[in-house]
């Protein structure tokens, strides 16, 4: 079992989330600036404030991802 076991974990290891932490944080969506097409991912955007866009400073907006719960697609 202990081949079947490192292959399994192997496999696994391979699908599962890009960072390779094993963390538990998904995101719910991204912020955008429209006129920079500038995104920042919700989990890199700092306190529950929209952030600024690091290009023209304008308050950027909140779109959800297609996979989250009510999809403003």
């Amino acid at each position: 079992m202990g081949l079947l076991a490192t292959l399994t974990e192997t496999l696994r290891a391979s699908t599962e989330s890009p960072t390779r932490g094993g963390g538990t944080a998904e995101s719910d969506g991204a912020y955008w600036c429209h006129d920079c097409d500038e995104r920042v991912l919700d989990l890199d955007a700092d306190g529950d404030d929209p952030p600024q866009c690091p290009d023209c400073g304008e308050e950027m907006t909140f779109e959800r991802s297609p996979g989250s719960t009510g999809c403003a697609c």
